[in-house]
């Protein structure tokens, strides 16, 4: 039963998440990027080091198949090695558009 409420729970925030990301802002995610994610990550071509062995955002956005409204429905969920952001979804959403787009 957990498992079915869990699931119809990840489906309503992944369609939810779908127009989100369609209406990303990617200016607005590099502003997040260098907020909360730069300590760890390089997150743009202008930074030198992070602090942190995390993978650069360059190559994140070179990921096969990545999907910006899986990606984002990742940043709004707690996990390991990652500060606790509290992003809104629309945030979520700029943030993965960025991520997404400097891989291009």
């Amino acid at each position: 039963m957990h498992r079915v409420a869990l699931g119809l729970l990840s489906l309503f925030v992944a369609a939810t998440l779908a127009e989100d990301v369609s209406a990303a802002d990617v200016r607005q995610g590099e502003t997040l990027a260098k907020r909360w994610c730069a300590t760890c990550h390089v997150v743009a071509s202008d930074q030198r080091h992070p602090t942190g062995e995390a993978p650069p955002f360059s190559s994140i956005g070179r990921t096969p198949d990545l999907d910006a409204s899986k990606l984002a429905l990742f940043l709004l969920l707690p996990h390991p090695h990652m500060p606790a952001m509290t992003l809104s979804r629309l945030e979520a959403a700029d943030l993965a558009a960025y991520i997404v787009s400097q891989g291009k």
